[in-house]
């Protein structure tokens, strides 16, 4: 439990602090603060407009390749014989 004593005065305390705080201006950015702002965000959305940045990157390329090889349709790897025999396991002797 706590042994600190309740401070006679401390609602008085805490509105004078919310006084204060109230009765500060709000603070003002530096003149053409957005003007500043809107230049950059404008000039970096016009500035880079990435197209096909697979191409630039040829990774993107190659693992594209990958995964459609080894997407499992079958397109690459030649088809079993429906009417061969099959395989016989191996025993042990």
């Amino acid at each position: 439990m706590s042994d600190s004593a309740p401070r006679p005065h401390a609602d008085e305390e805490w509105e004078n602090l919310l006084r204060q705080w109230r009765e500060q201006s709000a603070p003002q950015p530096r003149p053409y603060f957005y003007s500043r702002v809107r230049a950059r965000l404008i000039s970096k959305t016009t500035a880079y407009q990435p197209r096909r940045t697979w191409v630039r990157w040829p990774a993107y390329a190659v693992m594209l390749g990958i995964v459609l090889l080894l997407s499992g349709d079958g397109a690459t790897l030649p088809s079993a014989d429906r009417d061969a025999p099959p395989e016989t396991p191996l025993t042990s002797r």
